[in-house]
């Protein structure tokens, strides 16, 4: 690259999110895969995992986001997801919430670049490099400003991660240039997102100006309760789901949760159904490589209805949402509204739209009382 690059040729060509929900074709590209081997056959049992997910009512769905997802142009996959009830709650990296989801909302966008640029040159122009995208590091900049500005307005104390992203969606809501939005799809769909490692992302700088501005009172991040209240939503809803896509923090904090509503005594099974899609190799014994099978071993998934997919995410994850989403095994479920129940049972006003008057309870909802008991508990 030469030196003399002008950062508008670079910051040229945005990068776009591929739309699942018009590709009905996937169904039959991906059932096809049935007959045949490796990561094929693979990808096929993980998609029909995901739709009988969808159409177990009483089974809660848990998205776990690792990797650079947004910025690779999967965003729209994932609000789809939630704005169509096929999610109930996420657990993220900070990065893909707040540095590309919640970046991209204020109206900035990822850029295809070249995975051989020169860094150097690209440090001088104020580019930022993810492998073959660019990002904008003044931008980038701004969006870590607007998240002291959301922590300024708020009454000093200790959040969770939920609680925090909960109030971007809220201001997204009246100052998003881009709608198209998972933190604000979240927010309007009652969906939690979690970010377990909340500081590890643009809002963390953030926050550390927040917190020098104002040191004698100032919010500040709980870990410990980001972990309670994801507990809790496993013992609101016995029955749960994974659809993780990639691992780290995300995958382990998700898996910990039936172990830690073991602990404080609730009735709460293994995750009935989990997929996975890594490129993790299993023989280092890390985390994000370790099977679906292993955390069986740890009281975390049951085995019957799991399947690791060894593939790039943005290869796999575009045919596994597409065929669940068009199956439409989604249209029976009715939302969980964890959110507004999470809020209610902390005390705050909730933020999300009222339920539809005529929409029936789920069995779980049914068994709600004793499970909210149990959950306040907590």
């Amino acid at each position: 690259m030469p030196p003399t690059m002008d950062r508008r040729e670079l910051l040229r060509h945005p990068i776009a999110h591929i739309d699942i929900t018009t590709q009905p074709a996937i169904v039959e590209l991906v059932e096809s895969m049935q007959a045949m081997a490796f990561s094929a056959r693979d990808l096929y049992r993980a998609a029909d995992i995901f739709d009988r997910m969808l159409r177990d009512t009483d089974c809660a769905i848990i998205l776990t986001l690792a990797g650079s997802l947004i910025s690779a142009g999967l965003k729209k996959i994932i609000v789809d997801l939630v704005q169509n009830t096929m999610v109930d709650a996420i657990v993220s990296t900070g990065a893909n919430i707040v540095d590309q989801d919640f970046f991209e909302a204020l109206g900035f966008r990822h850029y295809i670049g070249s995975p051989y640029a020169d860094d150097a040159v690209l440090r001088a122009l104020h580019i930022d490099r993810i492998y073959d995208t660019y990002i904008d590091e003044d931008e980038l900049r701004i969006c870590d400003d607007t998240t002291r500005l959301i922590a300024d307005t708020l009454a000093p104390g200790a959040y969770s991660s939920r609680e925090f992203i909960r109030e971007m969606g809220r201001y997204l809501t009246r100052h998003a240039r881009n709608r198209q939005s998972i933190v604000l799809a979240a927010y309007e769909k009652s969906v939690p997102i979690f970010c377990p490692a909340f500081s590890d992302c643009s809002a963390g700088f953030g926050l550390v100006v927040h917190q020098l501005n104002r040191p004698a009172a100032h919010v500040s991040i709980d870990s410990a309760k980001d972990f309670r209240e994801l507990t809790q939503l496993k013992v609101l809803n016995r029955e749960t789901g994974l659809v993780m896509i990639g691992g780290g923090v995300p995958k382990n904090f998700t898996q910990d949760i039936v172990v830690a509503a073991e602990i404080i005594g609730a009735d709460a099974p293994m995750h009935k159904y989990a997929i996975q899609i890594t490129v993790a190799d299993v023989r280092d014994g890390a985390l994000s490589s370790s099977t679906l099978r292993e955390a069986s071993s740890w009281g975390k998934v049951d085995t019957v209805f799991e399947q690791m997919v060894y593939s790039e995410a943005t290869l796999a994850f575009p045919l596994i949402a597409g065929y669940a989403y068009h199956r439409r095994g989604w249209r029976n479920r009715q939302a969980k509204n964890f959110t507004a129940r999470l809020d209610a049972m902390a005390g705050h006003a909730s933020c999300s739209p009222p339920a539809p008057r005529d929409a029936r309870p789920t069995t779980q909802e049914q068994s709600a009382p004793a499970a909210q008991t149990a959950a306040s508990a907590i």
